[in-house]
């Protein structure tokens, strides 16, 4: 064989896999059981692919291409979602058609898709952006709409000035607009909901029954937020209830403010509570607050933050509302009144009673502003009574937690009637007693909001409703569908919804629902685009379904779902919604979208540092690929660190990959006919395959390299090889490097006269079994028995697999490393494991 060449071998099979069109399956072929591997799809950019995408693309590439070799039907689409805000502004700035745009990146990606050699078939792409596609978005929210769970309201929400439109909390950076740098304003926008809410309690509940890592389910929980708890109503102080306008409730009720808590059996220890900045007793006691224009300046800056960078916030501020009392309604103890931006107005009852000694964050908040903290939950039960005893142990609990916080629960103390009871019974009274007064009631609570997905641009799926005279809104009728974006529509951002400007648009609602009818001016969030895409993979070109019900039932729901953890949040909670719903009404069979579910790390430069374009340093998976080959990229992104674990790109160590891969390459010089059989190397070939077998399923692909590594290693030792023996080396490595595997599979047909052989060989390697491991030959002849003194290392020793422990006992005795450490000790006894270690109890 020739010097190893990637430029010339991977050009060489892209052009033979093109022609053979290698990624087209039979969709509806039943004889192979199936399998479903996806990636997130990219949205098309015009920087093109970044490293990100290499790492994904390529591990979900290689284990399309193991299980496609272990005999499955395995669908492996891709699919661009192309509507989005950063096309639109670079239209803007371009003078250019969106439509034309997008069009000229997607062509981009695909084409370094396959310098990388990702077995996708792109004849059956989605493109969110395309009517085709939209029609069913828009055919889903019809469906939608007419169950209710579709609405629209006018809200505050996070507004970019710049861009002109609505921006996701999860887009805001430090009270910036991520897109454009823009700082971020609250504005009341009319827009369009979907009622995710209505859905909580399966979302929650039903993690159960998917594989998806831990911290991400924990994630989406507590995104969720689910609590448990009552409602307490604190009245207002007198002097401050008396500045109602009107006499006006707060919260629903006169002269109370609510509170929403989970540990209500707390409450004796409540010494301040706490309003979100967005809560309405701020406006409407304004006039009695001292201190009116410190809050005021603080409500202002806390407008600006997410609600996710409050949540996170590491350090809690607030200002009092001095002048503003309620009275705790369990012992009628005047409290003061805070504004914090920890707390939010959305969930719960936008205000929580603070109790420093039972809760982490109060207490941190407490001690900051050197707030009162009272103890009453104690671990110690003890009796109703105070006798001297029991109030020296209560003393002492009191002096040990000073600087520290009880959340568990325990016993009540200092609290009239409820004193001695248990925390858990303690809840159940005094919820009671609340509800008997009058005074509050048992809930459970939501953090999560519903989803605002109407977005004030242009580039983005139109909403299929349309307004009568009177302002009533009509959704669009199915024959109308898809209901497409006018191009007549002028993009530079004024602050009138780009679609409101349309010519087209206005003449084409009139013609069909007739004078005085108005269109939607707002576009869709492109998170409504990705909701639902894997859907359609299974049945790309079908005009009359979004997808045929048998290839619902055969296809889905995904088997293998790869992608960035940073889509928790929005992307995996939509997806999730979506399905639910859709199942609710019949429309698929199946409840959670992504059975299995694994996250990529971050790819970071030589340094450590996370790639940007302001930093300057980008790798481009182009410049790399001509430099090193696409085999040796890809081997290194899955090489260099566990899947999930962050890579650290660095140029050196690819150069290490790249050897390793022409090593093998020259391992077929060693190969021969006639090799005789080495055991000992047979027996580390068949480890290797069942290690690799068994760890592609669990995507722990560094190990796999690593085994083959060691393999080669053994084989280049070797003056020759068998040609079994390389093969399976060969075989193992396709899934990773499949162009230098296919150029040394297709080169075995020349060395052989043997015309069955010939034909095999000229087959893709790809279309080969995964190779077996023969359980006879993967136990080793010699292993290293491990010698311990007192369950501690001392030495390692080589012997026979199968040594007896009399023999063992001999071959420890007779180290010097042993007696060195034995010396003039009593050996009290001896343990024996056979096959892997001795242990001397001395």
């Amino acid at each position: 064989m020739e010097t190893y060449n990637p430029k010339v071998i991977e050009a060489k099979w892209r052009e033979i896999w093109g022609k053979a069109n290698s990624s087209k399956i039979d969709r509806d072929d039943d004889s192979k059981e199936k399998f479903y591997i996806l990636d997130m799809f990219p949205y098309p950019s015009g920087t093109g692919l970044h490293m990100g995408h290499t790492e994904t693309y390529a591990a979900s590439d290689v284990f399309y291409r193991f299980k496609k070799m272990q005999g499955y039907n395995v669908l492996h689409p891709q699919g661009f979602d192309s509507f989005g805000l950063p096309t639109e502004n670079y239209a803007i700035k371009t003078r250019t058609k969106p439509a034309e745009i997008t069009q000229q990146n997607i062509t981009t990606f695909i084409n370094q898709m396959k310098s990388l050699g990702f077995d996708y078939d792109f004849s059956e792409k989605v493109i969110t952006s395309d009517p085709g596609y939209y029609k069913w978005t828009q055919w889903i929210f019809g469906k939608f709409f007419e169950q209710g769970w579709v609405y629209k309201k006018t809200q505050k929400a996070n507004w970019c000035s710049s861009c002109q439109t609505v921006i996701a909390n999860e887009q805001v950076l430090d009270g910036k607009c991520e897109r454009c740098g823009t700082e971020i304003l609250q504005k009341e926008v009319p827009g369009w909901f979907f009622k995710i809410t209505d859905f909580a309690e399966e979302l929650i509940a039903d993690l159960e029954k998917v594989d998806w890592p831990e911290h991400t389910k924990k994630n989406q929980i507590n995104w969720i937020g689910k609590s448990e708890g009552a409602i307490v109503k604190f009245p207002i102080s007198s002097a401050a209830a008396d500045q109602f306008p009107n006499n006006k409730a707060i919260s629903n009720d006169q002269n109370y403010l609510e509170v929403f808590t989970t540990r209500v059996d707390t409450i004796f220890g409540c010494t301040y509570c706490v309003v979100a900045p967005e809560h309405p007793i701020i406006a409407q006691l304004i006039s009695q607050i001292a201190n009116r224009d410190e809050v005021e300046k603080y409500v202002e800056e806390s407008q600006k933050k997410t609600d996710l960078d409050r949540m996170e916030a590491k350090e809690k501020t607030g200002v009092e509302l001095k002048g503003v009392k309620v009275i705790n309604p369990f012992n009628n103890e005047e409290v003061q009144v805070y504004v914090a931006d920890y707390v939010l107005g959305g969930y719960g009852t936008g205000a929580v009673m603070a109790v420093p000694a039972h809760d982490e964050r109060d207490f941190e908040f407490a001690k900051k502003y050197n707030l009162e903290i009272k103890k009453v939950i104690f671990s110690y039960g003890g009796s109703t009574s105070f006798g001297n005893n029991e109030k020296e142990i209560i003393d002492e609990e009191i002096e040990k937690n000073k600087e520290d916080v009880f959340i568990e629960d325990g016993y009540l103390k200092f609290a009239n009637d409820f004193s001695g009871m248990k925390s858990n019974e303690a809840r159940e009274e005094m919820s009671g007693w609340l509800e008997k007064e009058g005074l509050g009631k048992k809930v459970i609570n939501y953090r999560l909001r519903d989803w605002s997905f109407s977005r004030q641009r242009y580039w983005g799926c139109p909403i299929p409703i349309v307004y009568s005279p009177d302002g009533e809104a009509h959704l669009i009728p199915e024959e109308h569908l898809p209901w497409t974006l006018p191009e007549d529509v002028d993009f530079i951002p004024t602050g009138v919804a780009p679609l409101a400007k349309s010519e087209e648009l206005k003449k084409r609602v009139e013609k069909i629902f007739g004078a005085g009818w108005t269109a939607e001016y707002d576009t869709m969030d492109t998170f409504v685009d990705s909701s639902w895409y894997f859907l359609r993979y299974p049945d790309s070109h079908n005009g009359e379904k979004f997808c045929s019900d048998s290839r619902l039932q055969k296809w889905l729901p995904v088997d293998l779902y790869i992608g960035g953890a940073e889509h928790t949040y929005m992307h995996l909670l939509f997806a999730r919604f979506f399905t639910k719903a859709m199942h609710k009404i019949g429309l698929i069979d199946f409840d959670e979208p992504f059975l299995k579910l694994r996250h990529q790390g971050m790819v970071l430069d030589k340094f450590g540092k996370k790639m940007s374009k302001s930093k300057g340093n980008v790798v481009n998976p182009d410049s790399m690929v001509e430099k090193f080959g696409a085999d040796s990229v890809r081997t290194y992104m899955l090489f260099a660190s566990p899947l999930e674990d962050e890579v650290i790109w660095n140029e050196e160590n690819v150069i290490g990959i790249y050897r390793f891969l022409e090593k093998v390459w020259k391992l077929s010089f060693k190969v021969s006919g006639t090799a005789t059989v080495n055991k000992k190397l047979q027996t580390l070939l068949h480890q290797t395959i069942k290690k690799i077998t068994e760890d592609m399923e669990n995507l722990k692909y560094n190990t796999n390299i690593s085994a083959m590594m060691i393999l080669a290693n053994a084989m280049e030792k070797e003056n020759e090889i068998s040609v079994t023996s390389y093969e399976l080396l060969v075989t193992m490595l396709a899934p990773f490097a499949p162009h230098i595997a296919e150029e040394i599979w297709s080169s075995f047909a020349k060395a052989t006269e043997d015309k069955e052989k010939q034909k095999k060989y000229e087959q893709s390697i790809f279309l080969q079994e995964w190779p077996e491991y023969n359980s006879e030959l993967i136990k080793d002849e010699e292993i290293n028995l491990v010698i311990q003194i007192n369950g501690k290392v001392r030495d390692m020793i080589l012997v026979s697999a199968d040594i007896y422990e009399e023999e063992a006992k001999k071959v420890a005795m007779e180290s010097e490393k042993i007696k060195n450490h034995l010396d003039g000790k009593e050996i009290k006894k001896i343990i024996f494991v056979p096959g892997k270690l001795l242990n001397i109890v001395v």
